[in-house]
């Protein structure tokens, strides 16, 4: 069979098609990025992200330490922060509190905060809703036996989440903690180096990231803290930090702001 095509017909098509590709050129010519903006702003309308900083117009920060291996350095950061007289809080992984429960339940009777760092330390983003449920309930558990603090923040293992892993949390009462400063103490690095990070980007809602056994941060601390008090800031636990009331997450920076 055999179609036939009028010269009306195919004088419209044709218009068509100039007139797609007129307008494709331009927008590559004018606006380069324009796909690549509209998918990326697609897929940010569904992602989440948990809590990198807070909005606040008070000097506020928050200073907090991960603790996953070795509690060498753990009484020398006590002892630092109970001379500046700061609370802070302590991320701490199920099989750390295991090992040392006395010096976890040292932690907390010094007045900081103890938040859940999972039970096993594993990449969050690869596990089902009931391996992170476990991962979160048993360490929350752990917490409470041997601190007698309820724990209600949650830091992800290597920073690592997606949306399941926030959505999942959230449902057990908890919030995802991330941080907006990184120490990078962990890395071969000097105290000088971490002061030098760390003092340059404090700023009024700020998250630290320190580690509880990295070689360098008792010596880092100290002046830190020094740092701090000479410009005004108050050193708060995480969960004094946060917003109360009605909030939304930015996901362009994890900043937590009123509504």
């Amino acid at each position: 069979m055999m179609f036939f095509i009028s010269k009306r017909k195919l004088l419209l098509m044709t218009s068509i098609v100039l007139i797609l590709a007129i307008t494709m050129t331009v927008t590559h010519l004018y606006f380069p990025t324009y796909p690549r903006q509209v998918i990326t702003t697609l897929v940010n309308l569904n992602r989440r992200v948990p809590i990198y900083c807070v909005q606040t117009d008070e000097k506020k920060i928050a200073i907090s330490f991960d603790a996953a291996w070795g509690a060498d350095h753990t009484d020398e950061l006590l002892a630092i922060l109970d001379e500046y007289n700061v609370k802070t809080t302590f991320f701490l992984v199920a099989f750390w509190l295991k090992k040392y429960p006395e010096v976890a339940a040292r932690i907390a009777a010094a007045g900081h905060e103890i938040g859940n760092h999972s039970a096993t330390h594993p990449h969050m983003n690869s596990l089902t809703a009931e391996q992170i449920t476990f991962e979160v309930l048993s360490t929350h558990e752990l917490i409470k036996e041997i601190t007698q603090q309820e724990a209600k923040l949650f830091r992800p293992p290597f920073g690592e989440y997606n949306n399941l892993v926030i959505d999942t949390i959230e449902k057990l009462d908890y919030k995802v903690i991330q941080w907006s400063i990184d120490s990078l103490d962990w890395r071969p690095t000097t105290a000088a180096d971490i002061v030098r990070r760390v003092t340059q980007k404090i700023e009024p809602g700020a998250i630290v990231l320190f580690h509880n056994n990295a070689e360098h941060t008792p010596a880092a601390l100290r002046p830190i803290l020094e740092f701090c008090r000479q410009e005004g800031y108050e050193i708060v636990p995480i969960s004094e930090l946060l917003l109360k009331g009605d909030y939304y997450i930015d996901k362009s920076n994890g900043m937590m702001r009123p509504r």
